[in-house]
């Protein structure tokens, strides 16, 4: 017995090296890849830059509106419109988006749900038609941007020939709770980047708006998904006119979001991204597990004693949450290090996070912002 428990943990060590050699390689890789390293200002004058519509869905978002509105009306960008829809919000949402009326903000009240839409999906296609820039920046209402932000975006979707770019937001809070036990969602999105499901951002995101409505023909045809930025994406890799970029302090994209909200989003979208298949869920979760190992294999020490396997689990514990730190460093402003040593209890986090998603969609019980939500597969 005391054999064969040696035989399976050598085989779980050699796999979670191999695992860590392979995701080692797939981080460099995608944060070389997802880098401006410098700001790309276009030098063309006011009358041949294009417009830009800053479009933001809203639904009882009273308590982060005021600072999400502030950053965008602080924006330099010259050729900038500012559109919020209120989607029937139950607070006082809509009095305090028009408070902004005097500082060029556009209400737009929204209508009723039509069969077969999601709330935001509908809310976005209803923003694209009420827009009129020449590309349209979809921005969640805890995302912030810098002053020359929407500038730069601009300038690099011009230099890439993009029709897309969507931005990872940074982290500029302290090191908090919502901030060290982060949900891995965005972990995965750039891990696992291809060109049939390219890493895409929700927080904030450009799209040229002749593409969006005309070529793409708007949100109908995905209107009942989960994340449809990521369909679009998807479409526009497929003729090289979509890029994806980390955030950094240059380009100024940056997000506040509290950890119960995070946990939500995740429950969310995790099950849908796995096409909404319970066997996919249930092999996700324990992928996940295997990789946490190291850290239950550690803590087992405190029960029945160290030995040799809780030094190699250790060490690693350690290069895992060595990786991850590697990539907190570039999303976070601070409390990196510390993310990095909590890894373990995030990727355990996550697993319970998958299978919650998997049984609550199974249940028919996940809602957003008070509207039930269904996985389609």
């Amino acid at each position: 017995m005391v054999k064969m428990l040696q035989v399976i943990l050598f085989v779980l060590y050699a796999v979670l090296v191999g695992i860590f050699g392979l995701a080692a390689w797939r981080l460099r890789w995608a944060l070389r890849r997802f880098r401006v390293k410098t700001l790309m200002t276009s030098k063309k004058t006011i009358d041949d830059l294009p417009s830009v519509s800053v479009c933001m869905p809203a639904r009882n978002e009273n308590h982060v509106m005021d600072d999400a509105l502030r950053s965008v009306i602080a924006s330099t960008y010259p050729k900038l419109e500012i559109i919020v829809l209120d989607d029937l919000s139950g607070d006082n949402t809509s009095a305090l988006i028009k408070a902004y009326a005097h500082e060029g903000v556009r209400f737009v009240e929204g209508t009723p749900l039509p069969d077969g839409w999601l709330g935001k999906n509908h809310a976005l296609e209803a923003l694209a038609h009420e827009a009129s820039g020449t590309y349209v920046l979809y921005m969640d209402v805890d995302t912030r941007i810098a002053p020359d932000t929407i500038e730069e975006l601009v300038a690099y979707a011009q230099q890439e020939n993009a029709a897309m770019v969507s931005v990872l937001p940074r982290r500029q809070d302290g090191p908090r709770a919502s901030v060290l036990f982060s949900s891995l969602r965005y972990f995965w999105e750039i891990m696992f980047h291809r060109a049939e499901s390219p890493a895409t951002a929700s927080g904030a995101w450009m799209i040229d708006r002749t593409v969006l409505l005309q070529r793409l023909g708007g949100f109908d045809t995905y209107k009942d998904a989960v994340q449809p930025e990521s369909k679009l994406s998807a479409a526009l890799m497929a003729t090289n006119e979509y890029r994806f970029l980390i955030g950094t302090e240059l380009l100024g994209v940056t997000y506040e979001k509290k950890w119960r909200s995070q946990l939500m989003t995740s429950v969310r979208l995790l099950f849908p991204l796995l096409h909404s298949r319970l066997l996919s869920a249930v092999v996700a979760t324990l992928d996940v597990l295997i990789i946490a190992s190291p850290l239950l294999i550690v803590l087992s020490g405190f029960v029945v004693g160290w030995s040799f396997n809780q030094a190699i689990a250790g060490a690693l514990w350690l290069m895992y949450a060595g990786l991850y730190a590697v990539y907190a460093k570039r999303v976070w402003n601070r409390g990196w290090l510390l993310g990095g040593l909590l890894w373990g209890f995030i990727a355990l986090q996550e697993a319970v996070l998958i299978m919650a998603s998997a049984v609550l969609y199974k249940q028919n019980k996940v809602t957003w912002k008070g509207r039930l939500v269904s996985a389609k597969k």
